[in-house]
């Protein structure tokens, strides 16, 4: 049980930072400050140093990992361009960001609870994108 709650903990985990990593991506070279862009190219940078680890997790129990849900990342990329299409901003941006990272929040506490039998170093791994995300809020509420 152990390992499966692991395992399943660390996929959701990998589709998570995946989208958070895209997400971020959508948005980046439309930023105008020069300290949220320095905020968000941070970010992704700690997702991409998580999705390492998480990576390096299911490798070792021989798993591929998971991709964000097509549909899911279909409607997030049609929104941030219909948003940013009526309104190009920082606050717009901070907005999306704020909005991703609460659903992002959101699911992980629940993969959480979920998963309740996972190993420590994968709880630790959800815990530190939690705060990641967390974290982004925060930074983003200064441009809403």
């Amino acid at each position: 049980m152990i390992e499966q709650d692991t395992i399943k903990l660390l996929r959701e985990c990998d589709a998570g930072v995946k989208m958070g990593i895209s997400s971020i991506n959508d948005v980046l070279d439309r930023v105008k400050s020069r300290a949220y862009y320095a905020d968000l190219n941070r970010c992704k940078a700690e997702h991409e140093q998580l999705q390492g680890e998480i990576q390096g997790l299911l490798s070792k129990y021989r798993d591929e990992g998971k991709n964000p849900n097509p549909i899911a990342k279909g409607m997030s990329w049609v929104k941030t361009n219909v948003k940013l299409g009526m309104e190009e901003s920082d606050s717009t941006i901070a907005g999306l960001m704020t909005d991703g990272c609460n659903m992002g929040v959101k699911s992980l506490n629940r993969y959480l609870n979920q998963y309740e039998a996972a190993d420590e170093v994968s709880k630790d791994i959800t815990k530190r994108l939690i705060h990641l995300e967390q974290r982004l809020i925060h930074q983003s509420s200064g441009y809403l």
